[in-house]
């Protein structure tokens, strides 16, 4: 009688175990399923600086620019996906970071990713971090202001944002382009990404 106790306690304690695991599963499944929020740029940048960092600890910024992703619906200033580079002059390495709101193609992964760890010679100029004061959203709205016609005339086309240190400027640049790629866009206004002063305006 004792053993047959025993064993019906541990059959009930195996199937409590099971049950918790399957509902942490669940959980966790549904967690995967449920896409983060899209960020702007710097929101975005914030998280891949720190995983760079973990990586080299001097790592420095190359670029930042976001990811067209159709599956998730972009508020103005904001993307679904963003795409970092980061160099460690010490090392001589780069490494392309990504953050990402959902599972996409194109080895995009919700949360921060780092892909492979590769070799710099010190091509392009890294910048200062806190030279970003101003945010996606913030210098979207300049260039939608000075760009009034071209927006009216294109209410559709896609916004994308790309950050770095242009020859063009003396100071750190967010150019915001329109379009379905940097490759075919049409239109660039570029925005001082520490004064948020208008520095640009491209066409063709």
């Amino acid at each position: 009688m004792k053993s047959y106790a025993l064993t019906l306690a541990a059959v009930s304690l195996l199937a409590a175990m099971t049950a918790c695991s399957s509902s942490d599963q669940q959980a966790e499944k549904k967690e995967e399923a449920t896409p983060l929020e899209p960020r702007t740029g710097r929101e975005a940048f914030q998280s891949m600086f720190v995983a760079a960092r973990a990586w080299q600890h001097d790592a420095q910024p190359l670029q930042l620019k976001s990811i067209r992703l159709p599956s998730v619906k972009a508020e103005p200033g904001k993307s679904g996906a963003w795409q970092a580079i980061f160099v460690s002059p010490a090392a001589g390495r780069a490494r392309t970071f990504t953050w990402c709101a959902i599972e996409a193609e194109g080895n995009l992964h919700k949360g921060v990713f780092a892909g492979p760890d590769e070799s710099w010679s010190g091509g392009g100029t890294p910048f200062n971090p806190v030279a970003i004061k101003r945010d996606t959203d913030e210098v979207l709205k300049t260039a939608e202001a000075k760009s009034e016609d071209y927006v009216k005339k294109h209410p559709n086309s896609p916004v994308m944002f790309l950050l770095e240190q242009n020859r063009r400027f003396p100071d750190l640049s967010w150019r915001i382009l329109w379009g379905d790629s940097i490759a075919t866009s049409d239109y660039s206004v570029f925005v001082d990404a520490t004064t948020g002063q208008l520095l640009a305006i491209e066409k063709g």
